[in-house]
């Protein structure tokens, strides 16, 4: 493993999986990104709460909602697990907008873009007919990425 990309999400088992993935990276030497998503409505909610905050505190935020909000998250989700495993891991954060149905696809782009060989991810236990009727992400990259994919269940 030369270059790592784990996906986090605000849950345990992405904690969990982060921690690992940070401990394996620090030991192997390996360069480690830490990606967070959200999708367009995410960024328009964002958007429209902060446009209400300024209109009441009369004050100004500077991009609201866009990629630097899931950059800022993954960001400061890998300092709080490193602090409480390894402070000294050292990593990048990413952040991305997508929507459900593109993530798969926008996870493979990211870890091509940043020269990964391995990405950990956290899979969803579903039945075979919700994965044929809506698609599994986790399922899609383990296909389609040309590397090692590390999948936890949640």
């Amino acid at each position: 493993m030369e270059n790592a990309l784990v996906v986090i999400d605000d849950t345990d088992t992405h904690r969990e999986l982060l921690a690992e993935a940070g401990q394996l990276a620090h030991g192997s030497g390996a360069e480690l990104t830490v990606l967070s998503w959200i999708t367009p409505e995410q960024v328009k909610e964002t958007a429209d709460n902060l446009e209400v905050i300024e209109q009441v505190e009369g004050t100004s935020y500077s991009d609201p909602g866009s990629a630097s909000t899931a950059k800022q998250f993954a960001r400061q989700f890998a300092e709080d697990v490193f602090a409480s495993v390894d402070d000294s891991i050292q990593f990048t954060a990413e952040g991305i907008v997508s929507t459900e149905s593109d993530i798969a696809d926008d996870i493979i782009a990211t870890a091509e873009r940043r020269n990964c060989d391995h990405v950990f991810i956290v899979g969803r236990r579903r039945s075979p007919t919700g994965k044929a009727l809506f698609g599994d992400f986790a399922q899609r990259i383990l296909l389609n990425f040309d590397g090692t994919v590390t999948l936890m269940m949640d």
